[in-house]
């Protein structure tokens, strides 16, 4: 028939499998793919629509099982077409692992994995999966690390230092459709919660004020640099030049030089596309992630000798 000249074949099929007595559904993209010795698995964050910006994992998935990559995605615990209650991103580990699981049960030739996640889903893998041996390397994009102070600090830096030089901003504010007091009002109170952040002591950790010494490190940022301290295995780290998340992550590795170090290490890749939102949502964006991706994984087959027949070069 004439669309078999039109529409791209993609081998995907649709998995169950439990975690914690729930069943959980996952698609494996690359099913007829024998070559395949290192998958990707892409963790989700929270509830996601499956059209405009977050449609992204489908296209990544395709993209990379049609370089010969295996792509399972999968829906968490109560969100999307799996059972159970659901999860948040820091509840997330025994899904993450399931799916693991699952992925390795259906395409048996893996050997390793690459774990791939935006947002929130990115900080549970730092949190949870860096230390299981079939995970040879991570893809984190625009790591949720959320507080007031870096919040704050992420404003400033990003939204209104882009608000001053904005025509736009200035012509509304002359025409009064601006309001002053309450611009200015929001202005100084994201000031003063970035200086509740002090200067680094000679210790190397953050020194913070005695209302934020006891709650701020104690959360799941903690954990994420744990993970990120002691991760070992490549990471591919992609953070938007346009997105307040990015900001924050940004601000936090500047203001705390434990995070800063674990930036620095040798195995971390960091690659910034500037204008880019917070999902990468246009044509063009989506399309610099994926490249990016598809050349980390080049790479990272050439590192592990016994995975380079995992996937044909990409063009």
């Amino acid at each position: 028939p004439w669309w078999r000249h039109h529409v791209p074949e993609f081998a995907e099929k649709p998995v169950l499998f439990d975690c914690a007595g729930n069943t959980l559904l996952g698609v494996l993209h690359g099913v007829d793919s024998n070559k395949g010795r290192l998958g990707v698995l892409i963790v989700v964050g929270g509830p996601q629509y499956r059209v405009g910006s977050h449609r992204q994992f489908l296209y990544l998935a395709r993209r990379l099982s049609s370089a010969g990559f295996p792509v399972f995605r999968f829906d968490m615990r109560g969100m999307g077409d799996s059972e159970g209650e659901q999860v948040t991103f820091e509840e997330s580990a025994p899904d993450i692992a399931a799916a693991l699981n699952a992925f390795m049960e259906a395409a048996p030739n893996l050997e390793g994995v690459v774990l791939w996640g935006l947002c929130d889903a990115a900080s549970a893998i730092l949190m949870f999966c860096i230390a299981d041996p079939r995970v040879r390397g991570v893809v984190l994009l625009n790591p949720w690390v959320r507080n007031d102070a870096t919040l704050a600090s992420a404003r400033i830096s990003n939204y209104y230092g882009n608000r001053f030089i904005s025509a736009l901003f200035w012509k509304r504010l002359l025409s009064g459709k601006v309001n002053i007091r309450a611009a200015l009002r929001g202005f100084l109170t994201d000031w003063q919660k970035k200086l509740r952040r002090r200067p680094m002591a000679k210790s190397r950790k953050p020194v913070l004020s005695t209302a934020d010494s006891e709650s701020e490190y104690s959360d799941f940022r903690e954990q994420m640099l744990t993970g990120f301290q002691h991760c070992r295995i490549p990471v591919l780290l992609i953070l938007s030049g346009a997105d307040l998340t990015a900001g924050e992550f940004v601000e936090l590795c500047q203001a705390d030089q434990r995070w800063a170090d674990a930036l620095s290490q040798k195995n971390v890749t960091v690659q910034r596309l500037e204008g880019a939102d917070h999902t990468f949502s246009s044509t063009e964006y989506r399309g610099a992630v994926e490249n990016w991706t598809l050349g980390w994984l080049d790479e990272l087959v050439i590192g592990y000798p016994n995975l380079n027949s995992c996937a044909e070069k990409t063009s």
